[in-house]
């Protein structure tokens, strides 16, 4: 959110950061800036930042993150790279 923010487009990224991911589409934890509870061992959760300009475009970039006893793995192996569509 701070890189967001200092690159300018903070007032257009109006959604939380993520969310707990398991059976259901959003699961606790809410990822925001109000919830104080601590990520643990063993939790899945989104982290999916997003940008959107009311009447010129929007984007948002999703990754699934799995806490591990050393920190994170992200799940997600899919390139960032900007790719053009025609």
């Amino acid at each position: 959110r701070d890189i967001i923010a200092a690159a300018g487009y903070g007032e257009y990224f109006t959604h939380r950061i993520g969310h707990g991911l398991g059976i259901d589409v959003h699961e606790f934890p809410s990822l925001n800036a109000t919830n104080t509870n601590p990520l643990r061992t063993g939790m899945c959760y989104t982290i999916e930042p997003g940008i959107y300009i009311p009447e010129i475009a929007g984007v948002r970039i999703e990754d699934d993150i799995y806490i591990t006893d050393s920190g994170c793995e992200v799940l997600t192996k899919y390139s960032k790279e900007l790719q053009i569509v025609k």
